[in-house]
């Protein structure tokens, strides 16, 4: 019920040990890599040089695209794609980035390499004044990239739907939910050692049938389960006490991706770039801890409006029995004593 998280696309498959029995998110149309990842010709590494340090880029391969490296390099420099300058080889020469739909695996690039990040002051220069016309400012640096919220449903599964959001680059589906919510009843269903009474706070068969139901809320636990199964760190931003929780965090995930969550509601966090044909990027690097002091901004921003709901002392109407109840431990209570679970805000 209310447990609270205290605490480029993405195709996954079940890593070792989850059950086979058919759950998938979206169909892969390629071989998943180490991890799950989906691979498309071999995930590259690659790493970046710039003025504010080195950088590893990752989630990169042969059939990305010059924007999706441009964008990955923006988030990490600050340097706004169209103002870049990307060197490589020696004696360093410098890409052709005329064309952003043009696949890395056309270019003198290759896993391994690093590339060196300069500021294109002519770009810099005439992109700059066409932005002055428009009353904009005068710097890339500037217009760094921002990190926002996308705001799901509040239909009781706002969770799945942010994760599914998230992991799959951008796609807002919320009848994503239903699988995901069988995805972890199966999971929890395969190790009932493991996933416990102790830790489910109900029987392992209770907890299978209850997570089921459309009318119940993900929280701490689901996240858990879901960062194992998409092999990916998963950090929620509280909104009332502004803090952190990386579910993942020691997994030595390489990728990361962020929620917001104020109480009762989750949301998906995206950064989005000056540049109106640069998708907005879901899916961060794990050392990317530049996204996580913007997670924490927005975080405090919404704080500061009160944008969040205290859950001990919120109201609430038991949408089974019209009891009013006052909290999360009442709303508690009141599920065990009478197995209702469907609860409505008032």
């Amino acid at each position: 019920m209310f447990i609270s998280a205290r605490g480029d696309h993405f195709s996954f498959h079940p890593p070792a040990g989850c059950p086979g029995g058919g759950v998938s998110l979206r169909p892969a149309v390629s071989q998943a890599g180490p991890g799950g990842v989906r691979r498309a010709g071999g995930m590259w590494r690659l790493r970046c040089k710039a003025k504010n340090g080195t950088h590893v880029l990752q989630g990169l391969s042969s059939r990305s695209r010059v924007r999706e490296l441009e964008g990955q390099i923006a988030a990490v420099t600050g340097i706004a794609p169209g103002g870049q300058r990307i060197l490589v080889g020696f004696p360093p020469e410098c890409l052709d980035l005329s064309d952003g739909e043009t696949m890395l695996g056309d270019l003198p690039i290759q896993s391994g390499d690093t590339l060196i990040i300069e500021e294109d002051k002519t770009k810099h220069k005439t992109s700059s004044s066409a932005l002055t016309k428009h009353g904009a400012h005068t710097s890339f640096r500037e217009v760094l990239p921002v990190l926002t919220r996308t705001v799901v449903p509040a239909d009781n599964s706002c969770l799945f739907t942010s994760v599914y959001y998230v992991v799959e680059g951008g796609v807002l589906d919320p009848a994503c939910a239903p699988e995901m919510r069988n995805l972890i009843a199966e999971i929890v269903a395969s190790d009932p050692e493991f996933y416990c009474e102790a830790l489910l706070g109900k029987t392992n068969e209770e907890y299978c049938d209850w997570i089921r139901r459309d009318d119940t809320w993900g929280g701490a636990i689901e996240i858990s389960i879901l960062s194992k199964f998409y092999q990916c760190e998963i950090c929620v931003v509280d909104t009332q006490t502004v803090r952190i929780d990386r579910f993942g965090e020691d997994a030595g995930y390489p990728k990361r991706v962020l929620l917001i969550y104020d109480g009762i509601h989750y949301d998906p966090l995206q950064r989005n770039f000056p540049d109106p044909d640069s998708p907005p990027l879901t899916i961060f690097s794990s050392n990317d801890d530049i996204v996580l002091a913007q997670a924490l901004e927005l975080a405090d921003e919404a704080r500061r409006k009160r944008q969040f709901t205290d859950v001990n002392r919120f109201t609430l109407r038991c949408m089974v029995c019209q009891k009013g109840l006052t909290g999360q431990a009442e709303a508690r209570e009141h599920a065990k004593e009478t197995g209702h679970t469907n609860f409505g805000e008032v």
